[in-house]
């Protein structure tokens, strides 16, 4: 009766524990447990689960936007942040949109970076959605029109100094025109689009199914969602050009004004989980750091490959560690796996 007591005494600890580590678990950027609903999932599941996560926010009205780039869009110097022309020194308001003008930097509008020909016009929560949403040049974005993203020569437009182009698309897949954003923000806008087919998820068949402009960009289906050839190149920009303070600090603003994150901006790299090499490995909310996961998938194919773990000194392992670990394998070879240390909460 004694053992018994104890035992149960352990299992409520140990519950307790389980219990606390959950509560007091917290994601990337000041997220807290916004993303607890994912934790476990991977692959399509995943994608859905976040769907189910990122889709509710308050929803802006597209006449809030002018107001709302002030938060979101701002560079340091205060002026509005263009990412299709490098030339422009808007100031918010001065230089808004005023129904004139042909000349690039003479005025800034209101960008949707997936076309809202793409889901139907004005077709709201799309039409309003700051995700995807920016000021830029009003004569580069008339340029740009509806056409995919993609990359080209740019033999049918150049903006100055060549920063965006537009031309006949020279990607493998695609030979339609296509806009070429400059590469200093080719990141920023595949996390864009890889948060728009997964917040959107439910609406992507209907998309394909009623505008022609659209499917070049998309596939007609719930997963993957994005054609092989654009989800292909999307990866690419995505690894060339990395999460950076602007895209951390712009989902911040966004999420203080419309109460929804991008998830692909908090976590650096999850689009792998989804489409990518790590899509048989499972997400945690309060993991952000690359190097945790790339440690699990170092892991699970040691064990699959019966390969043995050694830590520096030489001492086996069976998982692991934090800090250095060397994998050995049948055939002799070795690697190194560096798994960083969890910080404290």
């Amino acid at each position: 009766m004694q053992q018994k007591e104890e035992k149960m005494r352990v299992i409520a600890t140990l519950c307790l524990s389980a219990l606390s580590l959950t509560l007091w678990a917290q994601g990337p950027n000041g997220s807290g447990n916004y993303y607890r609903a994912a934790n476990g999932k991977k692959g399509a599941t995943l994608k859905t689960a976040l769907c189910g996560i990122i889709y509710n926010r308050t929803e802006r009205t597209y006449n809030d936007l002018w107001t709302d780039f002030r938060t979101t869009d701002a560079r340091p110097d205060g002026k509005v942040w263009d990412m299709y022309s490098n030339i422009t020194n808007y100031t918010f308001g001065t230089d808004q949109d005023k129904g004139s003008g042909n000349k690039e930097g003479q005025y800034y509008n209101r960008e949707h970076s997936f076309p809202n020909s793409w889901f139907g016009g004005k077709i709201m929560p799309m039409y309003s959605d700051l995700h995807h949403l920016y000021p830029t040049d009003k004569l580069v974005n008339n340029k740009r029109g509806n056409h995919p993203f993609g990359e080209t020569r740019g033999e049918t437009y150049k903006s100055a100094n060549g920063f965006s182009k537009l031309g006949s698309c020279t990607y493998p897949g695609y030979s339609g025109i296509v806009f070429e954003p400059n590469d200093e923000y080719k990141g920023d806008f595949a996390r864009t689009y890889f948060y728009m087919v997964t917040c959107y998820e439910e609406k992507l068949a209907d998309w394909y199914r009623n505008y022609e402009d659209v499917k070049p960009t998309l596939d007609g289906k719930t997963y993957p969602g994005l054609s092989s050839w654009v989800l292909k190149m999307l990866m690419e920009w995505a690894e060339k050009d990395p999460v950076s303070q602007k895209e951390i600090d712009r989902n911040n603003a966004v999420y203080s004004i419309q109460a929804n994150r991008n998830p692909f901006i908090d976590y650096p790299g999850l689009e792998r989980f989804i489409w990518g090499d790590m899509t048989d490995v499972v997400f945690q909310y309060d993991h952000a750091d690359m190097a945790y996961y790339t440690g699990i998938k170092a892991l699970n194919n040691a064990v699959s490959q019966k390969t043995e773990i050694y830590g520096v000194g030489g001492q086996r392992r069976h998982r692991l560690s934090p800090g250095i670990n060397i994998i050995r394998k049948p055939n002799g070879r070795s690697r190194k796996v560096v798994v960083k240390r969890k910080q404290a909460k």
